[in-house]
């Protein structure tokens, strides 16, 4: 029966691995991005769950004669710090599924 004790051990490794991939994502949830887009005209603040948690907008970039820029200047700083919380997923949870063709991660 040495096969069973093999196996026994695999779900023991896959429990403590579960275990610390779980602390991981939690710390994940817990962090805190920024992105500032024009010379730090427009900040946009987000957590690890990919939740916009701030939008900071400098009064000298408003111009009623220019929304365009401002429309741009805020997607560039959310298209950024949603890219920080994408790295950072990456780079955290990809030790745990790597070689491993687990969707999400």
């Amino acid at each position: 029966m040495k096969g069973m004790g093999n196996m026994n051990n695999m779900m023991k490794e896959m429990q403590k691995m579960q275990k610390k991939m779980m602390k991981a994502q939690e710390e994940l949830h817990e962090m805190t991005f920024e992105a500032t887009a024009g010379g730090g005209m427009v900040k946009v603040v987000a957590n690890g769950k990919k939740e916009i948690t701030d939008v900071e907008i400098n009064e000298e970039v408003v111009d009623p004669d220019d929304v365009d820029m401002l429309q741009d200047l805020i997607l560039a700083a959310t298209n950024d710090v949603l890219g920080q919380v994408d790295q950072t997923t990456n780079d955290k949870m990809g030790k745990f599924t790597q070689g491993m063709n687990i969707p999400g991660f």
